[in-house]
Order: structure tokens, then C-alpha cells, then sequence
């Protein structure tokens, strides 16, 4: 993982302050793969997973940033909820595209959103940058389950992350 300064820079560049909006970060308070991690936490992750990996291939990594961070947006404390698991799989992408759709999104953006459990859904993603942020949060779900976060430094890194969004929303 390229944990860098640089990276950091643009990536916070990308998220051109999304990351600090209320609606956003009403995330914080949903639980996500595991005990201590956020809905937020695993957001960000893929986000910055995904925008290193469509800036190595050559892809809209600006797009993936974005998509990456908004995934999730579905708002919903599902353990109040009576929805199952399953349901919860094919639910919440549409969901979250609902709320997102605030932010002023993209084609490229909307696919990423809707599509990111794919292959769990049936429809696949349009677009490559689609793909590689499915593929993001498959990778960082699993590392968040197998409670390699800490290990792997996310936590520490993800902290960083968030102190360059400030920075750069405080500008």
C-alpha cells in the first residue's frame, strides 16, 4: 500500500472536502465489519484503496475517491431494523445511491455506488473504476473481518488520511 504524503495530498484534493460533510460523517456513528471499525473508517479505506489502485492503472482515480467514500452512504442502523443480512447486500448500494446523489454525482460515480457488491448483484459494473472499487471493498472488508487493521497499520494511516482532509478543508 502506498501510504505516502503525496498520495495523501491528492486524495484529499479529490475528496474536495466531501469527507467533512455532516452527512458523511453520520457514518461515524454506524458499525461496520467489525468491533471498532465505522461505516465511515471502512468508506475512507476503500476510497483511498481504490483511488491508489485506478492511479496506477490510469483510470479516473478522482471518480474513485469519491464513488469509494460514498459506497455506504445508506445511513441505516440495520440492527434496528428487521432486514436480514442478505437483503442488506442487495439493499443498501441503492440506498446509498439515494443519499449520495446530494453530492452532485457522476455517471462514472453513480455506477461505482450502485454496483459495488457486484458480483453478489447480478447487473456488473459499467465502467473499470466500478470494478477496481468493487474489488477495493471486497479487500478492505476482508482485512477489516480478519481484524488485520491494526496490524496492516490502517488505523494509523487512515488517521493521517483524516488529518490531511482537514487541512485541506480548513484551506
Amino acid at each position: 500500500m502506498q501510504w505516502k504524503e503525496e498520495n495523501r495530498a491528492q486524495f484529499a484534493a479529490c475528496l474536495d472536502g466531501l469527507a467533512d460533510d455532516p452527512t458523511v460523517r453520520e457514518m461515524q456513528t454506524i458499525p461496520q465489519h467489525a468491533k471498532g471499525i465505522s461505516c465511515y473508517d471502512h468508506s475512507l479505506f476503500v476510497a483511498y484503496v481504490a483511488f491508489i489502485m485506478c492511479r496506477a492503472c490510469g483510470l479516473d482515480y478522482r471518480a474513485a475517491a469519491r464513488g469509494g467514500l460514498l459506497h455506504d452512504l445508506y445511513l441505516q442502523h440495520w440492527e434496528e431494523t428487521d432486514v436480514g443480512r442478505f437483503r442488506r447486500l442487495v439493499l443498501h448500494p441503492r440506498l446509498a445511491l439515494q443519499n449520495a446523489r446530494a453530492f452532485g454525482l457522476s455517471p462514472l460515480e453513480e455506477n461505482i455506488i450502485v454496483r459495488h457488491m457486484w458480483p453478489l448483484t447480478i447487473t456488473p459494473p459499467r465502467y473499470r473504476e466500478a470494478y477496481l472499487v468493487s474489488l477495493a471493498d471486497k479487500i478492505c472488508a476482508t482485512v477489516e473481518m480478519l481484524h488485520l487493521y491494526g496490524p496492516l497499520g490502517v488505523r494509523r494511516n487512515l488517521s493521517a488520511c483524516s488529518a490531511e482532509l482537514q487541512r485541506t478543508a480548513a484551506l
